[in-house]
């Protein structure tokens, strides 16, 4: 039932957020992720963006994106319709 619950519950849930160096796409801690601003042309090379969805393997992300809004997450149930 638990799982059942928490399947359909996702259909509304937020994408998976990682804090990721736009150029390697190497994932680092969260603390490099400057709260409030996912920019593409942040200036400083230690400073990391949010990387919605895809997976983390070997440290480096892939099969996401850094725009949220192109990253959807549907659970069982859901409609994936969207009026364009």
């Amino acid at each position: 039932m638990g799982l059942l619950a928490a399947a359909l519950s996702a259909c509304g849930s937020e994408p998976d957020k990682r804090c990721v160096d736009p150029m390697s796409r190497k994932q680092l801690p969260s603390y490099q992720c400057k709260s409030g601003g996912s920019g593409s042309g942040g200036s400083g090379s230690s400073s990391g963006s949010y990387y919605y969805g895809g997976t983390s393997k070997n440290g480096r992300v892939e099969g996401g994106s850094f725009d949220k809004s192109s990253v959807s997450r549907g659970g069982f149930g859901c409609s994936s319709s969207s009026g364009g």
